[in-house]
């Protein structure tokens, strides 16, 4: 009998399960049971999409000539639309021939590390990150070198981390602010001198923008070829839909970058859907009065998660400066017995918390860095405090 082995790839088969699609999956499926679950995993907004981005979907499904083949890099006024929306939201000024649109942030991820890297060539990656990026690097035949920070520098990492993990494979940086999973959002200065060491490196700069419009108080999101104008030639802005539109499901993201960079992804890809497109174009040149409302519902969530979070023996939890996440470390719980279990690892008490409390939470080994937890604030104001009062009074417990 053939073994799955045998069936699958290995490349294909080496891909881990998303963790956080995981841990949604399961709670929607003890939900389902009829248990009471509170779900913290999943990284989308509790928002509907706007009526008038899903009206333009509706027109463009009576449009023939959206029942046909797109052009391989996407509509072209859907690519000028972005170019168009990127210099008003962060000042980067690029061509409409710079940008490709993909079937989804993660397609643009994949194929933006698919065109740069050969086999052995490393990528800078600080670590928590987004769960995506280790697979697709090594889908791509490169090798992850993860730059660690925690919550004592604020998830962010500096010129003497990254210099310190720097070796003569070193290809490229992945640059992420706001992040996905802590919600760090790099200073400006920061961003700048950054942008100066990979340039004088000669590195390639991967950036990742899905979030640049979810930033909270004195935080300000800036772009790293805005900041550092010299490393233009050798970066790649990776952006979407998604989270600023509350369009998770409908699949529409973006690589910008050199032509010829866009031209071998655009090879790489072929097509698009054109209906997701029609509302994708109808999102990014609207105004961003949706993702405003969006923000002031998140940046109160963000307070009361950190505030309930910090209350709790043992758990640190910085406030989060973007995105929709916290990520507070659990490393002051584990070995502690708690309904007469003593879990060893962040995975182990995520579990723990999800049987005992019907509380679901992503644990930090997903991310690169064990001992931490990552929420989601993009969930109803009722739910978060209740999860995190079941949390508290499990874990109040703790000897």
């Amino acid at each position: 009998m053939e073994t799955m082995s045998t069936r699958v790839s290995a490349r294909i088969a080496a891909i881990s399960e998303s963790a956080t699609l995981a841990v949604d999956s399961k709670a929607k499926a003890l939900k389902a049971a009829g248990r009471p679950v509170i779900g913290f995993g999943a990284g989308e907004p509790d928002f509907p999409t706007p009526a008038y981005i899903v009206e333009a979907a509706q027109r463009a499904c009576a449009e023939p000539r959206f029942h046909k083949y797109t052009p391989a890099a996407g509509l072209p006024e859907l690519r000028q639309a972005i170019a168009d929306k990127t210099a008003r939201d962060s000042g980067y000024h690029v061509e409409a021939n710079q940008v490709l649109v993909t079937n989804g942030g993660k397609q643009a991820v994949y194929q933006t590390f698919a065109a740069l890297l050969d086999p052995g060539d490393e990528v800078l990656v600080p670590a928590p990150y987004w769960t995506t990026y280790p697979e697709s690097i090594a889908l791509a035949g490169g090798v992850t070198v993860p730059v660690l920070t925690d919550e004592h520098s604020g998830y962010l990492a500096s010129i003497e981390d990254l210099e310190a993990a720097r070796t003569p494979r070193t290809k490229v940086l992945l640059f992420v602010s706001p992040s996905n999973p802590t919600g760090a959002v790099y200073p400006p200065a920061m961003v700048r001198e950054i942008g100066e060491w990979a340039a004088a490196n000669d590195l390639w700069v991967i950036t990742d923008e899905i979030y640049e419009h979810l930033v909270y108080g004195d935080a300000t999101f800036s772009s790293i070829p805005v900041q550092t104008p010299a490393i233009a030639d050798t970066c790649v802005v990776l952006n979407g839909v998604a989270k600023t539109y509350a369009m998770t499901g409908w699949r529409v993201g973006w690589m910008i970058g050199p032509r010829d960079v866009i031209s071998a992804a655009a090879n790489l890809q072929s097509h698009v859907s054109n209906v997701a497109q029609a509302a994708a174009l109808a999102a990014v040149s609207g105004d961003l009065s949706a993702v405003a409302q969006m923000r002031t519902a998140f940046d109160r969530r963000r307070q009361t998660m950190t505030r309930m979070l910090n209350e709790i023996d043992g758990v640190i939890c910085p406030l989060p400066q973007g995105a929709f996440y916290c990520y507070p470390s659990v490393k002051g719980l584990l070995g502690r017995e708690i309904a007469g279990q003593r879990p060893q690892t962040s995975a182990e008490l995520a579990g723990l918390i999800l049987e005992e409390a019907e509380v679901a939470v992503v644990p930090g080994e997903a991310f690169g860095t064990p001992g931490y937890f990552r929420l989601s604030c993009a969930l109803g104001d009722a739910d978060l405090e209740e999860g995190i009062s079941r949390m508290a009074k499990l874990l109040a417990d703790a000897k």
